[in-house]
């Protein structure tokens, strides 16, 4: 009983009061002493009836783990005669053949092939600590030849949510995305050293290089499946957060003033800015963060745009 989660447990008393019990007649026997079934029994119901409930004790694979490091309920990795078995203990009937079919029915493979595949949320919840994702934005600036689509390269860890601006140029080709990856892998000062997943979709301006880069230095890249972008939701997530407080209230005359206002973001994103995925808390807080002595004063940024309240020191 300890080593199951209560949860567990619910799931098969569910199951349970919905199975005959070990002193009760089987249907098959009704059929064999009276040579008629019951009106509520059609063909083996034991199985039929049931479907449902014995799902339950499944379902838990889909539930939300106890912590971002993928500890999940065992019932997980349950085979049919261990669900069987289970069932026994708790002075119920069904077969192993039986709890197969039902399993079978509603999609769910064998328990060695259940190892072999996990869910999106699952992937990223066991993985949480070393995964980053990157992606682009673009930010329209004019120039002497007139309007220019700039392109800007950002990377995210998922944990802390510190955010680097890897490089910003009107055409990413291979070899800028070639040294990209150089920067993002240096052993020195790196974004991605301790990193062991790299989160990207499936845009054309990621060359072969790029992804070769980062292989050789143990990297593995994740690119998310075509049509999706929740699956990188939180480099998205960024992006939408920087256009919306930022960049979209800003016209840039030369690529020098978008990458002013890109670092001055990043300042106040990283140190002035509560993230609520993170307790509410500032990714990078200064000492007088949650003090109660000295005066209270406003920072700005950009002209007033981002604005700061903090304790004089």
């Amino acid at each position: 009983m300890s080593t199951l989660r209560a949860g567990s447990i619910v799931c098969l008393v569910v199951l349970c009061s919905a199975c005959p019990q070990k002193d009760e007649p089987r249907p098959e026997n009704v059929v064999a002493q009276t040579g008629a079934a019951p009106a509520n029994i059609v063909g083996r119901v034991v199985a039929d009836a049931h479907s449902g409930e014995v799902v339950l004790v499944l379902r838990h694979w889909r539930a939300e783990p106890r912590s971002h490091i993928g500890i999940y309920c065992p019932i997980r990795t349950w085979g049919y005669d261990k669900i069987q078995g289970t069932v026994e203990n708790l002075g119920h009937v069904i077969s192993a053949t039986s709890v197969a079919n039902i399993l079978k029915r509603h999609g769910i493979v064998p328990a060695p092939e259940r190892g072999k595949t996990s869910s999106w949320r699952t992937f990223l919840q066991a993985h949480w600590q070393s995964i980053a994702a990157c992606g682009f934005f673009t930010a329209e600036v004019w120039t002497p030849r007139g309007l220019v689509t700039i392109y800007t390269f950002l990377v995210i860890h998922l944990a802390t949510r510190r955010v680097e601006i890897a490089g910003t140029t009107p055409s990413p080709d291979g070899i800028f995305m070639a040294q990209i990856a150089k920067n993002l892998t240096d052993p020195v000062d790196g974004f991605l050293v301790g990193k062991h997943f790299l989160i990207r979709d499936n845009d054309g301006k990621f060359s072969g290089g790029f992804d070769g880069i980062l292989k050789d230095e143990g990297i593995d890249v994740v690119r998310t499946p075509y049509k999706a972008p929740n699956a990188n939701a939180y480099a998205e997530r960024f992006v939408r957060t920087i256009k919306h407080e930022c960049l979209n209230r800003m016209i840039f005359f030369g690529i020098a003033p978008l990458r002013r206002a890109q670092r001055e973001f990043l300042a106040h994103y990283h140190r002035e800015r509560n993230h609520q995925r993170i307790a509410n808390a500032i990714i990078e807080p200064g000492d007088e963060v949650g003090s109660t002595a000295g005066k209270i004063e406003c920072e700005e940024r950009l002209g007033g745009m981002l604005r700061y309240y903090r304790r004089a020191a």
